[in-house]
């Protein structure tokens, strides 16, 4: 009996199994951490060993992009069909700082597999979910007979994620011809569990700053001063205080202006997963849920704006008592932005709101750091769609929705190439990205791989959906 499509692909992907995990073995070996300037080496050493594992993968194109910091890779495979949509896939291929002293049981860069998973630093953030196209497109062109792709195929793996993209987007604008694409598949994301796939229509954007407060010109004392001048410590505490009404909205006036609102299918569609408020409480080592109003603690962390303070100080912090009024304060805070918040909007608001809260005889900076957009594709997007039905496919059962709560350069891409940006991640929470002993669960890091190999095709027949 001859094969059908789908089991063409798994025969292909069972057969050449074990070499896709020994290149991956090999790549993992190699410490590309771009925070540390020491590994600046193997970060370059890993990006150029990926451009010749894409081009012995068949990749006509793939090339090592230099960047004012850590060097990114390029790659493209056209389609034989001129009307193919073009498809851009995003990762990245450097890691998180990793030692074996930090509480690993084996050495962080000599992956082993224990008990069906992969150990090593960035055995699932990022590389393996980055090298699972290597196969997927293989075993894409052995399923179908094609020579090439039913897509044009870009991949665009990046050298600075972990150290927060700061070349990210000049290297997108500066290359916007060569990286133009249809839609944007970024492989940096998870699913709900291993029971559970699910696809990632969203992520929130940042924004961050630092406001410093200054009173008198020196420190000056409490006793002959106190009550009668304005003390920055206190003004930074009704600041704090001010950021947040009684319902734990945020009172920043016009902060909420151009909000996109959950509508009533994606709450339903939130509310039908498998989530276990209590046991997300003993991960957040919290005792007590809290958030804005209205909302429930899935909706809370993925789908609305927030304002945090990361840190607040300013007077003596010595043992004992100093008596004084500081001569100054700062707090630092951070705005997880949703779709239809524009970063620029949020930092000329919290400059106002800041100014007018503010008494008299304060003084202050604010600095703003580098901001995150939102990202977000409506669920009867047809290239959602197509990513929904690949991984049906490969997982064999119903495929939900999440969003992501965290923010990355995902939002670059669809601001500068105007493409929707597509999730299609398969790592789950126990992971453990960033931490100790990371690992990827082997059969879920192959249903990648079948997804990746679905997916092309998908794309590639439903093109006119999405014209």
């Amino acid at each position: 009996m001859s094969e059908t499509p789908d089991s063409a692909v798994r025969t292909y992907i069972d057969s050449h199994r074990a070499a896709f995990l020994d290149d991956l073995a090999e790549w993992l070996r190699i410490p590309s951490v771009s925070a540390q300037p020491e590994r600046a080496a193997d970060v370059r050493r890993s990006a150029e060993w990926l451009a010749a594992k894409l081009r012995e993968t068949g990749f006509p194109t793939a090339e090592v992009w230099p960047t004012a910091g850590a060097p990114a890779v390029f790659a493209e495979w056209p389609s034989d069909d001129p009307q193919a949509p073009t498809v851009l896939v995003y990762g990245h291929h450097d890691v998180q700082p990793a030692a074996r002293e930090d509480g690993w049981d084996s050495d962080p860069f000599e992956p082993v597999i224990r008990d069906g998973r992969l150990y090593a630093r960035g055995a699932a953030d990022d590389k393996g979910q980055v090298f699972f196209h290597t196969l997927g497109v293989r075993a894409h062109l052995a399923a179908t007979g094609r020579t090439a792709p039913a897509v044009h195929l870009k991949l665009l793996i990046e050298g600075e994620e972990e150290s927060g993209s700061p070349n990210f987007r000049t290297v997108v604008e500066q290359h916007a011809d060569r990286l133009a694409a249809d839609a944007v598949i970024v492989s940096d994301t998870g699913m709900w569990s291993a029971d559970t796939p699910t696809v990632c229509t969203g992520m929130r954007g940042l924004a961050e700053c630092e406001i410093t407060l200054y009173g008198p010109e020196q420190d000056i004392h409490s006793g002959s001063f106190g009550g009668a001048v304005p003390n920055p410590a206190t003004a930074a505490a009704r600041l704090v205080a001010a950021l947040h009404d009684e319902h734990a909205r945020v009172a920043i006036p016009g902060f909420y202006d151009g909000v996109v609102d959950l509508t009533d299918r994606e709450r339903e569609l939130f509310a039908e997963l498998p989530f276990d408020e209590e046991q997300w409480l003993r991960t957040a080592r919290s005792t007590a849920r809290y958030g804005e109003a209205g909302h429930t603690t899935l909706e809370r962390i993925w789908a609305r704006p927030t304002a945090e303070v990361n840190g607040i100080g300013g007077g003596y912090q010595g043992p004992g008592s100093k008596t004084i009024i500081p001569s100054s304060a700062m707090v630092k805070l951070s705005f997880r932005l949703v779709a239809g918040q524009d970063p620029d909007h949020i930092e000329k608001v919290v400059r106002a709101w800041a100014a007018d809260a503010l008494p008299a005889g304060i003084r202050h900076e604010i600095t703003f750091g580098a901001a995150t957009r939102p990202c977000l594709t409506p669920l009867g997007h047809p290239a959602l769609q197509s990513v929904v039905r690949a991984m049906g496919r490969a997982f064999q059962q119903r495929v939900r929705f999440t969003r992501e709560g965290g923010s990355g350069p995902a939002a670059d891409l669809q601001e500068v190439l105007g493409a929707p940006v597509l999730f299609l991640g398969i790592s789950i929470p126990s992971d453990g990205w960033h931490a100790p002993n990371e690992k990827v669960e082997l059969d879920l890091l192959l249903k990648g791989v079948e997804t990746a190999a679905y997916l092309w095709d998908d794309l590639g027949e439903n093109r006119h959906d999405a014209d």
